[in-house]
């Protein structure tokens, strides 16, 4: 029996609700926990393995080296340190390019032929960044982008329009952070168009953008969401599922867009990101992607600066 493998590395909060998210859904038979802290990789490794007992299929959860990324079918990039409270996800670029240098240096010789996922913040940022530095295909290497944005924004509506969030088919676009915008032209409940619901679309929209800060201003970090929303991703990619979903991956013209990682509806199958889905936005709602756009383009520039 082949067993798919997930490399993440970064053990802390994010990294390591990532693995029992993957464990818990029996997304793949082999997870390896990476940290600069090795001892704190082993900890978390360990503490995952022990919730594998009660789940009905087996796991294994471990740690290892930098070594485990040659042959891995996923690699998750979870480094960089949470936001604080009052900071944006911008806030973290310096520190995340510089641990982005290093973790450069390890990887590019090894020439992954896996597709390579980030969720360090700032994510459009880093994912282009790393996809850079790494000199793989722009299929290959990107971030989840505004797929916990979705994950919020479904939340948001659903509570709205009290329905089940399944009825609710909706997606966030642009900058995982505080300009990413909702194409609500394209958003339906149960069928029914989002402008025929009577909700409103401010209130819906401060909602999605300040959910993340306000887990942080109520416990210091979020990591449930990201965690369950990276295993989501991570079993379209081992399923070859071919299910869409938003991830900040680069533009050539989508859009009207080029150079730079923007959360959009991609087609995601075992190779990564195998279509970008274009959908039919109004006039508005391009204007909103676009200054979006810009600044996801006003830091990528900064980056490579640093």
């Amino acid at each position: 029996m082949e067993k798919r493998k997930v490399v993440i590395l970064g053990a802390g909060h994010v990294g390591s609700h990532c693995a029992y998210a993957l464990a818990a859904a029996g997304t793949c038979e082999d997870i390896v926990l990476v940290d600069l802290i090795a001892e704190k990789a082993y900890a978390q490794a360990l503490d995952v393995a022990d919730s594998v007992s009660f789940m009905p299929r087996p796991v294994a959860v471990r740690s290892g080296d930098f070594e485990e990324c040659r042959d891995a079918d996923l690699v998750v990039v979870a480094i960089g340190e949470p936001r604080q409270p009052g900071q944006t996800r911008l806030d973290l670029l310096g520190r995340s390019v510089e641990q982005l240098k290093e973790l450069i240096k390890v990887l590019k010789p090894m020439k992954l032929a896996c597709p390579v996922v980030t969720i360090t913040n700032p994510a459009d940022i880093v994912a282009d960044y790393l996809r850079k530095g790494l000199e793989l295909e722009r299929w290959r290497c990107f971030s989840t982008g505004t797929l916990l944005d979705t994950a919020r924004l479904i939340r948001c509506i659903s509570q709205a329009a009290e329905v089940d969030r399944r009825s609710v088919c909706a997606f966030s676009m642009g900058e995982h952070g505080d300009s990413s915008m909702i194409p609500f032209s394209a958003v339906t409940v149960g069928g029914i168009p989002f402008e025929k619901l009577g909700l409103s679309k401010e209130k819906i929209l401060i909602h999605t953008r300040q959910a993340g800060m306000e887990i942080i201003e109520g416990k210091g970090s979020t990591e449930f969401g990201i965690g369950r929303a990276l295993a989501e991703l991570a079993g379209c990619i081992l399923r070859d599922e071919k299910r869409v979903l938003p991830v900040s991956v680069l533009l050539d013209g989508e859009y009207g867009q080029r150079g730079i990682h923007c959360g959009v509806p991609c087609r995601i199958g075992k190779d990564g990101v195998e279509a970008i889905v274009e959908l039919d936005l109004s006039e508005e709602e391009q204007k909103l992607l676009e200054a979006s756009c810009q600044v996801i383009r006003k830091h990528i520039a900064l980056a490579a600066t640093l």
